[in-house]
């Protein structure tokens, strides 16, 4: 286990690497820069004072030595300052990252409350009504944009019906029920889009596992059906079902940009497309480098607890 556990380690440094450089180089070839955006937004600014402050920042070198200096300084923990706020990235990112975190594990939370005994349901009544709609409820959740479900859910729950604030964002502990009346709308919207494809997989691995000969073989020496549905069938429908929700873990930090930006909520999604609008590249390469390492880290920790769940598996 130890020696899987280094080697995928090692690989994730490689991948971050990687998409360290697409991120760095996707954005410095994109056309414009922070200081023409500045312009825009500051009157007065001429071209000899642009040029000064690009070189200031370094942006008149060549692109591989750019990022070369930046890497280097990330590695200290270093990911500069804004172009446009003039604050530390980390300063900013720490400021938002506790919103985006608290959004993403109540999302999966209830996401996870409702698919699984969904899927279960789903599948210990197959060909019922009960599997025809919780089928159907899949089949639209996956189909459904997540943006449209927000904006659709601020119209009902907002704008018509006034119990919840469409927008804004308070911190738990200023006030935990403000907080909680603010994230009911956008973890809802991320947690239904995450309900489909988690209890149709849980569903399809359940019908599976209980075609098994143990399965009947349980049943054969007289165990109730719920022994042998959460003793047998769930913990190992759950191995592959394991993987979507780790795929899902991913899809939430990425998902939640989107989220973010519809329902005003000031996570990192809302920086960071504040940042690509603004072309404030230190903001969003540190950005989006955290949301690689957060997705890179929660698969590996995926293919770790596979051998809990089932012993049978061995890290050779």
């Amino acid at each position: 286990m130890q020696t899987y556990v280094i080697r995928r380690l090692l690989q994730s440094i490689v991948v971050i690497i990687l998409v360290s450089m697409v991120i760095f180089a996707s954005l410095h070839l994109l056309p414009g820069d922070p200081f023409l955006a500045k312009q825009g937004i500051q009157i007065g600014l001429t071209g000899e004072d642009i040029a000064k402050l690009r070189a200031a920042a370094g942006l008149d070198k060549p692109i591989y030595l750019q990022y070369v200096i930046w890497a280097g300084n990330a590695l200290r923990g270093d990911f500069g300052v804004s172009y446009y706020d003039q604050v530390e990235v980390s300063s900013l990112i720490a400021l938002r990252l506790p919103a985006t975190l608290q959004l993403t594990v109540f999302a999966m939370t209830f996401a996870l409350l409702i698919a699984i005994p969904l899927g279960i349901a789903a599948a210990n009544r197959q060909n019922t009504i009960v599997d025809y709609i919780v089928t159907a409820i899949g089949t639209i959740g996956m189909s459904v944009p997540s943006f449209w479900l927000g904006i659709m859910l601020i119209l009902v729950f907002s704008v018509q019906l006034g119990w919840l604030p469409a927008v804004g964002y308070v911190p738990f502990f200023d006030d935990p029920i403000t907080n909680l009346k603010h994230i009911v709308l956008p973890c809802v919207t991320l947690g239904l889009v995450l309900i489909a494809p988690t209890m149709r997989f849980l569903r399809s691995s359940i019908l599976e596992v209980k075609r098994q000969d143990y399965v009947q073989t349980a049943h054969a020496k007289g165990l109730s059906e719920r022994n042998v549905v959460f003793g047998h069938i769930l913990k190992n429908a759950m191995i592959p079902t394991l993987t979507v929700v780790g795929l899902q873990m991913g899809y939430l930090l990425g998902g939640s940009v989107v989220i973010e930006w519809v329902f005003g909520y000031p996570g990192l999604g809302q920086l960071v497309i504040d940042a690509i609008r603004l072309r404030d590249y230190g903001v969003v390469q540190a950005t989006v480098m955290l949301f690689a390492t957060g997705f890179i880290l929660i698969n590996l920790l995926v293919d770790i607890l596979y051998g809990a769940l089932d012993p049978r598996i061995r890290y050779a």
